[in-house]
């Protein structure tokens, strides 16, 4: 039976209507990137009160926003990965750029020396610690464009055995530290060493509040006053022997500890959540605090790490990093020089 002539009119004109929307749809995707990718600059930029000092400077910055987002959207495409990535604070600037003015941990060599480890003999190790939860942790800081990750990682350390010996949780001063502890090896924004800021605070007999000596993200002179209005002491500090991810275990199960990590991967400057299992290497450019462990539903284990880049990075300024792994420096190298604070 013939078709009548309508319905085969209709018939091309449903067909003719298909091809035309295929076509409409790939020349729309084509197109829609490069519009979604300017807007979506702006609304980033208005977001985050981002502003550019010409169009010069905005469009090369557009260019990077773009092609950091890109980067972005084909990790989290990418199969069996535990974490994911997003778009944050940091999506306008280059990883090198990123890095040179976050990342000035002075890593050191590791000791040889067979001092004590106070927590050798801790047995059993709880299999999970969460020192927030204990109350032992201050909410989280942001050190903005300066190189002082080492001072909230010691500070953080610091805060912590504050609490577990007073039970008093007093967020304490990383400017004191940034403006004066500078005869040393830590030289403000310009990077320094957990373990050198443990010594300064041990002979400056102790280091005071973050509200009588407020951060300001640049180095400054000693407020020698305020550096005197001591609100937590400590009597010396230890290392924990090193590329031992059970030692570590046995640290954080008994305080929060300073640890030095490499972050200098474009996964950690755009880590959102789940546990990181990232490529990462061993040149350790970044201080921050281990204060907990634990083990997802899935069956990873995980290092919890309080870092200091502000609520909008990671998971509210908190990342879950893969614990127990096959090397012995632990995932990007956070058991090659852990220490913490004595009291």
């Amino acid at each position: 039976m013939s078709m009548p002539s309508t319905n085969r009119i209709s018939l091309a004109c449903l067909v003719l209507l298909f091809f035309s929307a295929t076509l409409l749809s790939h020349t729309a995707s084509r197109l829609l990137p490069d519009i979604s990718s300017y807007e979506s600059h702006e609304q980033w930029m208005a977001h985050y009160g981002r502003v550019y000092k010409d169009a010069d400077e905005k469009e090369r910055r557009s260019k990077i926003f773009q092609e950091n987002v890109q980067y972005i959207h084909s990790s989290n495409n990418g199969m069996n990965k535990g974490y994911k990535l997003a778009v944050n604070k940091f999506a306008d600037l280059t990883n090198q750029e990123f890095t040179s003015t976050r990342n000035r941990f002075k890593a050191h060599e590791c000791s040889t020396s067979s001092s004590a480890f106070r927590y050798e003999n801790l047995t059993p190790v709880p299999s999970s610690m969460d020192w927030r939860k204990k109350g032992a942790v201050t909410p989280i800081k942001d050190q903005g464009q300066c190189g002082s990750c080492w001072a909230f990682s010691a500070v953080g350390a610091m805060e912590g055995i504050t609490q577990l010996t007073t039970g008093k949780l007093i967020s304490l001063s990383e400017q004191e530290l940034v403006d004066c502890d500078t005869s040393g090896v830590d030289q403000g924004c310009e990077g320094g060493l957990m373990d050198d800021a443990f010594e300064f605070i041990v002979k400056n007999k102790g280091i005071t509040t973050e509200s009588n000596y407020p951060y300001k993200a640049v180095d400054g002179s000693c407020n020698s006053n305020e550096a005197s209005n001591h609100a937590a002491t400590i009597t010396g500090h230890e290392d924990v022997p090193a590329n031992s991810e059970s030692a570590l275990l046995k640290a954080v199960a008994s305080q929060p500890i300073s640890v030095a990590i490499d972050a200098s991967g474009s996964d950690f400057q755009f880590y959102s959540s789940g546990v990181f299992t990232g490529e990462c290497g061993t040149e350790l450019d970044h201080g921050v605090t281990a204060v907990g462990y634990g083990t997802t539903a899935d069956g990873t284990k995980y290092w919890l790490v309080k870092n200091s880049w502000g609520t909008t990075w990671g998971e509210e300024g908190y990342i879950m990093m893969q614990r127990d792994v096959d090397a012995k420096e632990g995932i990007c190298g956070i058991a090659m020089q852990a220490s913490y604070p004595t009291a």
